[in-house]
This record gives structure tokens, sequence and C-alpha cells, in this order.
């Protein structure tokens, strides 16, 4: 079972508290290193001192790590063309030496659209411009040297593309697909996709959307086995009950509530919650850290927990 460290910048963080955070995550042995992508805080907090850019702050992290890999969880389409999605994340990835993946989604949160003079069409519509940007951005990265190449679609149009620059990984980056999407996310993830994730919800949710997406690998006759299946959940763990309180209580959130929904407890139990996802084919894990002071999270569970899930 790989462990991940997952971030959410834009509730508050600067790039250093990221760099500080990505380095403990290098330093204690975690597969690797994940921020959301969003320009707006959420519930009740004052998002100080602002967002930042994830493919900037990863560019950054890519010159200032060497093992880690660097992604997001996940970029949505309403945010960047596609043409120059693709460059920042190949340029990205070269800076990176190979170490960088994509999550791309269709977006979903309209305040921050809002707030920063960002279209947000309906969801069908959102739907279409994710699925041409996958189009897109894979065929640029995979157009040969010395081609060029063109599409022509309902949102977006590019003629005589060089398709540079390439990125280190070749045919490029894995892409991450996610949601709980019964019909389109399944058929993206099967046609584009490393990587299938379930976030934030139950057992059996998220079986129920392993279920359909392997079963568009089976009707595409797509090897399941090459479609990595993941889950995100929030981290709450604590050595004794006061310890997991007083965590719950600095991101806001009730410790009973978090053993429920969340990779809560103690290091014992969140090993067992892990497993009843690893039962259900998850071989990966984010682990949505939000307090990204608390350093000695990320050891307790770097001493106590990923040793018994390798």
């Amino acid at each position: 079972m790989e462990l991940r460290i997952f971030t959410e910048p834009q509730q508050g963080a600067s790039y250093d508290d990221l760099l500080r955070i990505a380095l403990c995550t290098q330093e204690l042995g975690f597969d690797a290193f994940f921020r959301s992508d969003h320009y707006l805080a959420m519930g009740d907090s004052d998002g100080l001192p602002g967002p930042s850019d994830a493919w900037v702050s990863l560019a950054g992290l890519a010159r200032e790590t060497s093992r880690i890999r660097l992604g997001t969880l996940v970029s949505p389409a309403t945010f960047r063309q596609p043409g120059p999605l693709a460059i920042t994340v190949a340029q990205v990835d070269q800076m990176s030496g190979g170490r960088v993946e994509l999550g791309l989604g269709a977006g979903w949160y309209e305040a921050e659209h809002s707030a920063y003079g960002l279209g947000f069409p309906d969801v069908a519509e959102r739907f279409d411009r994710f699925e041409e940007q996958l189009e897109v951005i894979t065929g640029l990265w995979a157009t040969p040297l010395g081609e060029t190449f063109r599409h022509i679609g309902e949102h977006y149009s590019l003629t005589d593309s060089p398709g540079l620059p390439k990125p280190a990984q070749q045919p490029g980056p894995p892409i991450i697909i996610g949601g709980g999407g019964k019909r389109r996310t399944p058929s993206l993830a099967v046609r584009y996709a490393a990587e299938f994730n379930v976030a934030f919800r139950s057992v059996e949710d998220t079986q129920a959307a392993f279920d359909r997406v392997l079963a568009a690998c089976h009707e595409t006759g797509r090897d399941r086995r090459s479609l990595i299946l993941s889950v995100g959940q929030v981290l709450c763990v604590g050595r004794d009950e006061s310890e997991l309180r007083r965590r719950a209580k600095a991101i806001g959130r009730e410790a009973g509530e978090l053993r429920t929904t969340g990779f809560a407890g103690t290091p014992a139990e969140v090993v067992d919650r892990i497993g009843t996802f690893a039962e259900i084919g998850a071989t990966r894990i984010y682990l949505q850290t939000l307090d990204l002071a608390d350093l000695d999270h990320l050891q307790l569970v770097a001493d106590e927990i990923a040793p018994q899930l390798t």
C-alpha cells in the first residue's frame, strides 16, 4: 500500500509551508506529495496568506525535492486552456526529473470561479470541456518530434502545434481521474487515466465507483490491472484519545465523526480502516493533511502505521 500526503493550501498556506511539509514527506519515506488546485478557501477559513497557484508551487517543489512524486488532486479543466496546461505540466515534469502526475477534473467550486473571473458553465459543458482537454493534452504529449498536432473541437481548436515541450515521462505524466460519476467518469478513466481515485466516500460508495470503472475496463478490453485504484480521506491520528481530540479540534472537526468518515483514531484503528479499502482493491492512499504545522502527525504515521501496510 502506497501512502501519499495530500494538502489543501487554499485553506491557508504559504509556499514555505508547502516546502516544509513536502521535505518532511520525502524524509519520512512517503511516496508522494500532492496538493489541491483551488483559488478560494472553503468553510470558515480566512485562507491567509491567500491562494497559491498549484503548478507554480509544484514547479518550486520539483527543484527542491529529489525523490517523491508530485501532483494535483485535482486541477479543474475550468482553470486553464489545455494547450498551455500541457506545456506547464511537461515543463514541471522536466524540472522534477519525471516525477509529476496530473490529476484533472471537470471543476465544481463555483464560488472560486466567481471570485477570480473564471467561467463556470453547467455541468454538462464542464464535462465536455474536461473530455476535450484530456484529448488535447495527451495528444500534444504523444505527438512525435517533427510532426504536428491538430484538434478541431467544440471548445478548443489547435492547428499545427509542434506538441512541445515533451515531458520527461513518455508518453506523458500519469493522469489521475476520480469521482463518483456513474457514466462519463468511468469511461474517461478507462480511456485516459493511469489511476482512478475516489475521495471522501464510504467504503460502500467507493466499492460501487470501483466496480463501475472496472466494468468499463471489461467493456473496452482494457486490462484492469493497468489501472491503479486509490482513495483519499482526511487524516487524524493520535497515540491516545487526548492527542486525537487535540488534532481533530485543530482542524475544526470532531474525533467521533472523523472515526467514521476519515482515517482517524489510534494507529491500530487507522491500519484497520485502511485495510477495509485495501480489501475492495485500493492500492494507494491519499492522506488529507489539514494542519500543515503538525509535522509530528506525519512522523506518527511513518513510525506506527506505514510499517504495518507493507
